[in-house]
């Protein structure tokens, strides 16, 4: 039996969003609370988790109650940092793995650190043969992308594996698709990367994206 590796004392990033594994997030840093947080990551090479809000705002404002979040979330590693003017931070990141809450505090400052437990990586599961359609559109997708961007990295162009893994072309669809986050986080936490595929592909049919 496999041993399920934790992590205690993981800075946690509440966002509006949801970040899946192989995921790219463009952040722009300038609460204090979080200014020495992403720097100490970026210096150690450590990650901070990205957990998914369900009350509250990305921003603390006075008066306001604490954030609430989801327990499952994804760690986030460092790729870009700059500092283009004092007390503001721009960075790209990474997602890699999910991880479960075990639990969380909540700092003097307002930084949130939690106990982890990492969660399974998806199985790489080939694409089967009636879901081909969601791989077809997705490179589409992706190559109109990177025409207009080429420089960003979000925009990148996947390879033959990529594109007939389950899992990698269902997280890139929930990350385009204008779906509620509720369900994206849900989406993300599934276990089984075709399952996650399959109710995909089943919105890109009611959409007209992938017939």
């Amino acid at each position: 039996m496999t041993q399920t590796l934790t992590l205690s004392s993981l800075p946690l990033f509440p966002l509006a969003s949801v970040l899946f594994p192989d995921g790219v997030l463009a952040l722009r840093v300038f609460e204090v609370r979080y200014l020495d947080m992403v720097r100490k990551c970026h210096q150690t090479g450590a990650p901070f988790g990205v957990v998914s809000l369900t009350q509250g705002n990305e921003v603390r404002r006075a008066g306001a109650p604490d954030e609430q979040f989801h327990d499952v979330g994804t760690l986030a590693v460092i790729e870009q940092l700059a500092s283009p003017q004092p007390g503001l931070i721009t960075l790209v990141c990474k997602g890699t793995e999910r991880f479960r809450i075990t639990q969380r505090n909540h700092l003097v400052h307002g930084l949130w650190i939690a106990s982890v437990s990492q969660l399974d990586r998806d199985l790489s599961i080939p694409i089967p043969e009636d879901l081909k359609k969601t791989a077809t559109a997705l490179t589409q997708v992706l190559h109109t992308l990177h025409a207009r961007d080429a420089l960003n990295p979000a925009a990148a162009l996947p390879t033959a594996e990529q594109l007939d893994d389950c899992g990698w072309v269902a997280n890139r669809w929930c990350e385009l698709l204008p779906v509620p986050m509720e369900l994206k986080q849900r989406l993300m936490e599934l276990d089984n990367p075709l399952v996650r595929l399959e109710l995909v592909g089943d919105v890109l049919e009611r959409t007209g994206i992938a017939q």
